[in-house]
């Protein structure tokens, strides 16, 4: 909702190109968002139950889990699947 992403320019170029579709939504929207979804995982998952001890530690175990789900694309596409949202290749 920031005021630039709905300035009169950008709707002009928007209009131009009938391939680009613009929805706006509300500031704050977890539900519709799939890395919400991504983040639970994590925080369910490869981030519970431990006491970190450096922040290079936090950071190599979200680097781990994020590689785990990377390769588990049922635990991606049900994030997605969550929102309601759809990817649709052109």
């Amino acid at each position: 909702n920031l005021n630039v992403h709905k300035a009169a320019d950008l709707q002009k170029f928007a209009e131009a190109r009938d391939w680009l579709t613009i929805y706006y939504l509300p500031p704050y929207a977890p539900d519709l968002n799939p890395v919400e979804g991504i983040w639970s995982l994590l925080r369910r998952g490869w981030l519970s139950n431990v006491a970190f001890s450096t922040p290079e530690h936090l950071v190599q175990r979200i680097r781990r889990g994020l590689r785990h789900i990377q390769y588990r694309s049922e635990l991606i596409d049900g994030c997605l699947a969550e929102t309601g949202l759809a990817i649709r290749p052109t």
